[in-house]
């Protein structure tokens, strides 16, 4: 059998009988850039999310980087941050002109250790990302705490986690701001790059505005350096098709994750992904999205190649911490820095997960697992 890690074209055979009209009606009406779709499209985001404002931008980077400088970040500003992320999380660091300071995460649920958090902290922190892992929230209570009581910005890093709850609210909201990406095998993906910032502050959304638009609040009018990095009216009219869908495709997401944990429970040698339940979740929300489902395995690059050989399609997230990457060798970490991070990054294997993944097809991935540790 053959079970491939994600299936963007299933998933389009589903949505094509409205793609098409909708892509169709953007091209004929010419309505590329900041267009009514953009304007839409942000209105049902800040909704869904429960935020009062959206800004649609050029991608999750973008995202991350804009809503930094939109906080007031910059250079000689110190910004704590997760070091198992992917890098675009410390590359919007940079690209603000702060100097990234890197933590530990947890060791059960991957997230950021919040106790590290707090020892980083100095007074050049101005703000802090967390990161929600995987679909998962990050402890975000003791988070917003921490920054309250020292007046640090909090920019949610929500870039795997659309749709997913934390103590009765959508990660993405809690924050100063949060952070979305768009990329295309994103539970909520575009047919290209793209992404949005949240938030509750109309001068923060103010100053997305600009920025991501020339820095000009009117056409050849700019009031501060800003940049090109808009969301385009194709992927606003994609991704206002598939938002409404986005809460069914998460619950088959965590069904599909229940499916995996009770096939795999019974094998040694295999960590199981620990679901930190939301005591204080609404009715039916869900803690935990899926965006990827990771377990840890020793032998891990030799398991994906068998599991290969079965069909069965893996992917590695991520196999060097960013303290371990060339690009960011100037500020100083080394192996054993983190040694949470370093041993998931040995360990982490992520296995097929999409919405439309089939009960057979999660049997085969567990039976080649199984039969192989």
């Amino acid at each position: 059998m053959k079970v491939p890690f994600v299936d963007l074209g299933m998933q389009y055979q589903s949505l094509k009988n409205e793609m098409i009209p909708a892509i169709e009606s953007v091209c004929a009406g010419s309505r590329f850039i900041l267009s009514k779709d953009v304007k839409e499209f942000e209105q049902e985001f800040s909704s869904y999310v429960g935020a009062k404002h959206a800004v649609g931008v050029a991608s999750g980077t973008e995202a991350l980087h804009l809503a930094l400088r939109a906080v007031g970040v910059g250079p000689g500003d110190e910004v704590i941050t997760v070091t198992n992320t992917f890098i675009a999380t410390v590359l919007a660091i940079w690209q603000a002109g702060a100097k990234p300071v890197l933590v530990d995460c947890d060791p059960v649920s991957y997230n950021i250790d919040v106790a590290a958090i707090k020892r980083a902290i100095t007074p050049r922190t101005k703000a802090i990302i967390p990161v929600h892992l995987y679909g998962q929230s990050a402890d975000m209570a003791p988070i917003m705490e921490l920054a309250t009581d020292r007046g640090i910005k909090v920019v949610e890093d929500a870039c795997q986690s659309h749709g997913a709850w934390y103590k009765g609210r959508r990660v993405g909201a809690i924050g100063t701001a949060g952070c979305f990406s768009f990329y295309p095998g994103k539970n909520l993906g575009a047919y290209g790059d793209g992404g949005a910032i949240v938030t509750n502050d109309p001068e923060v959304d103010g100053r997305l505005r600009m920025l991501r638009d020339y820095g000009q609040p009117e056409k050849y009018k700019h009031t501060t350096k800003g940049f090109n990095s808009r969301l385009d009216g194709l992927q606003a009219a994609v991704l206002r098709i598939k938002l409404p869908r986005l809460d069914a495709w998460n619950r088959a997401r965590f069904e599909h994750a229940q499916d995996y944990i009770r096939l795999l429970a019974a094998g040694r040698g295999i960590g199981l992904p620990a679901i930190v339940v939301d005591p204080g979740k609404l009715q039916g929300a869900i803690p935990h999205i899926f965006h990827l489902f990771v377990v840890r395995v020793k032998e891990r690059d030799r398991l994906a190649r068998t599991l290969a050989e079965a069909g069965v399609a893996t992917g590695i997230h991520y196999p060097i911490p960013v303290h371990l990457q060339g690009a960011f060798a100037d500020l100083g970490y080394g192996r054993g820095s983190f040694p949470n991070a370093e041993k998931l990054a040995d360990e982490a294997l992520s296995l097929p997960m999409y919405p439309e993944l089939s009960k057979d097809q999660i049997e085969w991935v567990c039976s080649s697992l199984l039969g192989q540790l």
